[in-house]
């Protein structure tokens, strides 16, 4: 069984887009500790990245067969209803991961389409977020079986 774990726009810059704001940690980083944490659930990841929409919302659809769809949309969250379309045909646990807080930022980020078809979100504790998301995915798996 595999997760699939997709990022939007402008995260293959974490570790050097606002620090202060991001984090240090690159996405290359943060890949290889969820490639680590998936295996010890006993699970594949699906790693993906893309600055174009049309890209993600292809990667969604192929990625139907997943136990669980892990997404960081970046800015997709607040302008895609296509993104959103996307996932909302899956059944699988979708998790919304934000490495910062939206909710506390400008006014337009306080809105996620995403969030109208995600199982749950995770938002404002850095990377550790994708961590935490991998575990809550792992145990709804667990608990749909």
């Amino acid at each position: 069984m595999k997760i699939a774990l997709l990022n939007g726009p402008n995260l293959n810059m974490m570790g050097e887009r606002d620090p202060g704001m991001y984090g240090t940690t690159t996405l290359a980083q943060v890949e290889t500790a969820c490639e680590k944490l998936c295996k010890e659930h006993g699970f594949e990841l699906d790693f993906f990245q893309s600055n174009h929409e049309g890209a993600l919302v292809d990667k969604v659809q192929e990625s139907r067969d997943a136990a669980a769809i892990i997404i960081n949309p970046g800015a997709y969250s607040h302008t895609s209803i296509a993104l959103r379309d996307a996932l909302e045909i899956i059944s699988a646990p979708i998790i919304e991961v934000h490495v910062s807080n939206i909710y506390s930022r400008e006014n337009f980020r306080r809105h996620s389409y995403i969030t109208e078809v995600a199982t749950g979100v995770v938002a404002g504790l850095g990377t550790t977020g994708y961590r935490l998301a991998i575990d809550a995915a792992a145990e709804l798996i667990a608990k749909n079986k």
